[in-house]
């Protein structure tokens, strides 16, 4: 768990990140030798921006390969500005946007054979989940069961985000979990 004034600095970091990406049109540089350790550590992060309580973006990674700021740094920028699912943001928008900050945990694969083994094996409320075959890949941050709280229900919304059909189910399929550090 970060210390309280960390998720503060990375909260600033998104808002510094998404300011100067409206004028500069990329994310923000981090300066990782003035940063604690804490903070310059490899850590996956997924950011997510509400407008008035609404998704206006959410972009992340699923490993770790950057530092910890500099993934805040990107992937602020990245759910202003490069979430397809929307128009980037505004300069109006920009004082009204709230910022929730994810950091995943390592993910784990879940050994299954069905769709009623990982059903059960979910831990509702607190597991991500990753599924992917071949050629889709999908992901549910754990903040998703709020809206989607039965497991199957949770499962089937994530295969049709992948690309799957409903009641698909393939030998193919892997899926992984990962708990989140969110604020």
């Amino acid at each position: 768990m970060l210390a309280a004034i960390h998720r503060q600095q990375l909260i600033q970091l998104a808002k510094d990140s998404i300011s100067y990406g409206l004028e500069q049109f990329k994310p923000i540089p981090v300066e990782l030798d003035l940063l604690p350790t804490e903070l310059v550590n490899y850590q996956a992060t997924f950011v997510t921006l509400e407008l008035h309580e609404q998704l206006r973006g959410c972009i992340g990674v699923l490993e770790a390969y950057r530092s910890l700021a500099v993934d805040i740094a990107e992937n602020s920028y990245a759910a202003a500005f490069a979430d397809p699912r929307f128009q980037p943001v505004s300069h109006d928008e920009i004082e009204q946007l709230s910022i929730h900050i994810s950091i995943l945990s390592e993910p784990e694969p879940l050994p299954i054979h069905s769709e009623s083994e990982l059903i059960a094996q979910l831990q509702t409320g607190v597991d991500g989940l990753i599924l992917k075959d071949a050629r889709h890949q999908a992901t549910f941050l754990p903040s998703v069961w709020q809206s989607l709280t039965q497991p199957s229900e949770f499962v089937r919304q994530l295969k049709l985000k992948a690309g799957f059909p409903i009641d698909y189910w393939s030998d193919d399929i892997r899926a992984f979990r990962y708990t989140t550090e969110s604020f």
